[in-house]
This record gives structure tokens, C-alpha cells and sequence, in this order.
């Protein structure tokens, strides 16, 4: 018998095949990032085993064996935490002293930054070209809603406290220090001497101090400096600080991204016959902001954490709220639920600004295009 070379015609094609499931899919990915090698297997085996230690105790004593309810601490008889707190102290410690019926202005505010960062954030929104006027006049709005004033009843800043006071002066913060550090970026940089000096005068000063030193300079020798008619409010001193120092920082970080551009971004600028302004706002500060996203994201966080220094100058945030609550009789030895509550409502701030850049350096990488 006779066998027929087995071959096929040029014109037909094989069908496509799906990957073979030990390198796609989930059983893949656990294979490339968890079992990859003998070390990889290693560390993945402990990583499981001290999982298993820490979680079923960590469960039994934040929510199975804990005290949800009470008057006071005498109230949790339990083995677990004591969270019979959270109900009665929830208010202090996310508005402060805010006025009870006033706290829905803190809302209000704070619902509307989502419509004002959702253009800056996401490509392609729709209505993202009108969004971005509120994005411009939400520090205003925003501001109005929690001062009050001309219809609204005004609130003496003394009274912000809590969760807001720190996203507050954080956002503020944030908002402001961009802007003035790709400035003082720029002006380090520049070819005009006095610019440069100034630039350079400015990023030192503020940088090679501790903050905690610039908020007593604001607390404390600032007023003594200003006319006896004047008068700056105390947080407003502290937003002013707080800025000026992640300004700083936000400053040499840009610097750097500035730097990393080839400089025959330049040439190639200048070849076009581009002005100063038109070769950084099209060409150069688009390219540095790109490879500088890291180290913004990293002087936000470090920002955002750091408001709570302003506990060292009497203003009550969370951490004050948190002292204050602990050194209550009724409260007594409650700190350490009292800290892994502040300090979840930080860790998910900062990890979603974090896995925000993340998303950002993905869309922007185009080494693959």
C-alpha cells in the first residue's frame, strides 16, 4: 500500500488555534508570576503560609469577635476590636466642628469634584470641553460651599476639622503646586540670570527646610510680619506653606523629566521656527510630564500624607480628631482602632493615586506604537 505525502495547497490557511492553556488565562499568568521558578515557587509558598497565619486572626478580631455597638468602651465586652465609637464620633471625625446642619455643603463640594477632575483624569468623556470650565471654577465653587458667605451662612475656617480638613489643604496643595512647580522648573532652567537665581532661591529654601518648621513659621512669625490691619487666616497660611514646599519638590521632579527630553526635541522645534512658549507647551513639557508621572504621583502622596503635620500647630484633622477621642475617659485605650481607621481612609486615597499613575503611564506609553 501506498502512502500520500500529506501537504496542502499554498492557498489554504490554517485556522487560528487558541494558546495553549498553560501559558494564557489565569493557570498562565499564575505560572509566569507566582510559580516562574524554584525561588519564585519558594517565596510564593511562605507569602501563602503567612496569609494564613495573619488573616483569620486579623478577620476574627476587626469584625467577628469585635463590638459594633455601646455608649462607651465599658460597653465592649468582647475579645475584638471595639468599634462602638464609629457611630457616635463618625461626624467629628470627618467634618471637625463643622456645623451638624451645615455638613451638606462639605458634600456638595466634595460630589462635585468628581464631575471636576473627571475630564482631567479620563480621555474622551462626554462633555469633556464644558467639564473642563467647571474644573476651572470648582476651587471657587468649592470654596464658596464651605465659607459660605452671600446667601450661605458663613463658617470660620477654625471649625474645619477631620477627614476634611486633610483633603482640604491636600487638594489645595495638589491643585497649586503643578502649576507653580513646572514654573519654577522652567525658571531654573532659563537663560536670564536673575529668573534663574530666583528660581533656584525659592526651590532651595523651601526644600532644604522641614515642613514642620515652615507651619510654626506660618503659625506663629508670619502674623508678626504683616501689617496690624491685615489679617491671613490660619488655614489659609497653612494651604500658602504647603504649596510652596511640594512646589519645591514638584519642581526638581519636572526638572528632571525636562532633562530626559532628547535635545533634538529642540532642534527639531526650533527647525520649525517655534518660539520659547510654543516648543515647551506643544513639544517639550508634554514629553517631561510623561517620564516625570512617577515622581508627581510619588510628591502628591508625600503631600496628601504630610497634612497631617498640621496637628503640631493646634489645627484638629483626623489625627487631632483621633487624639482627642482616645484621651476621653469613655474612650480610654482605643487607639489602636482608632489608628487602623485613620489610617485605611489614607491608604485608599493614596493606592487609588497610585493606581491612577499606574493606568496613566499605560495609556501614555508609546513604545509600543
Amino acid at each position: 500500500m501506498t502512502t500520500q505525502p500529506f501537504f496542502r495547497q499554498q492557498s489554504e490557511l490554517l485556522a487560528e488555534r487558541p494558546p495553549p492553556a498553560a501559558t494564557s488565562g489565569v493557570i498562565g499568568w499564575v505560572r509566569a508570576n507566582l510559580f516562574s521558578g524554584w525561588l519564585s515557587t519558594i517565596l510564593t509558598l511562605l507569602g501563602v503560609y503567612m496569609l494564613w497565619l495573619l488573616i483569620p486572626g486579623l478577620l476574627d478580631w476587626a469584625f467577628f469577635d469585635a463590638d459594633f455597638h455601646g455608649d462607651d468602651r465599658f460597653a465592649c465586652t468582647s475579645s475584638g476590636a471595639c468599634w462602638a465609637w464609629f457611630d457616635q464620633r463618625i461626624n467629628q471625625f470627618l467634618y471637625g466642628f463643622y456645623p451638624s446642619e451645615q455638613t451638606w455643603r462639605v458634600n456638595v463640594a466634595l460630589a462635585l469634584l468628581i464631575p471636576a477632575l473627571a475630564p482631567i483624569l479620563f480621555d474622551k468623556m462626554p462633555g469633556a470641553k464644558h467639564l473642563r470650565w467647571f474644573s476651572l471654577t470648582y476651587p471657587v465653587v468649592a470654596t464658596f460651599l464651605l465659607i459660605g458667605g452671600v446667601g450661605l451662612e458663613e463658617v470660620p475656617t477654625h471649625k474645619f476639622g477631620g477627614f476634611m480638613l486633610n483633603v482640604t489643604v491636600g487638594l489645595a496643595g495638589i491643585v497649586l503646586s503643578l502649576p507653580i512647580g513646572i514654573v519654577l522648573a522652567l525658571g531654573r532652567r532659563s537663560r536670564m540670570p536673575i529668573v534663574r537665581v530666583l528660581s533656584l532661591a525659592f526651590i532651595e529654601i523651601f526644600r532644604g527646610v522641614p515642613l514642620i518648621t515652615l507651619l510654626f513659621v506660618a503659625a506663629i512669625l508670619l502674623p508678626m510680619f504683616l501689617p496690624p490691619s491685615f489679617s491671613l487666616d490660619l488655614v489659609v497660611r497653612v494651604i500658602v506653606v504647603v504649596t510652596a514646599f511640594a512646589s519645591a519638590y514638584m519642581a526638581e521632579v519636572i526638572r528632571g523629566g525636562l532633562q530626559a527630553v532628547p535635545r533634538g526635541q529642540y532642534e527639531a522645534a526650533s527647525a520649525l521656527g517655534l518660539g520659547y512658549w510654543k516648543t515647551m507647551g506643544l513639544i517639550v513639557l508634554p514629553q517631561a510630564l510623561k517620564i516625570s508621572i512617577p515622581g508627581i504621583v510619588n510628591t502628591f502622596i508625600g503631600l496628601f500624607k504630610d497634612t497631617t503635620l498640621v496637628i503640631v500647630i493646634g489645627l484638629f484633622d483626623v489625627l487631632n480628631i483621633g487624639r482627642t477621642m482616645i484621651a476621653n475617659p469613655d474612650w480610654l485605650g482605643l487607639a489602636v482602632e482608632t489608628q487602623v481607621f485613620i489610617s485605611l481612609f489614607f491608604f485608599v486615597v493614596c493606592f487609588s493615586m497610585s493606581r491612577y499613575s499606574v493606568v496613566l503611564e499605560q495609556r501614555l506609553d508609546t513604545s509600543n506604537s
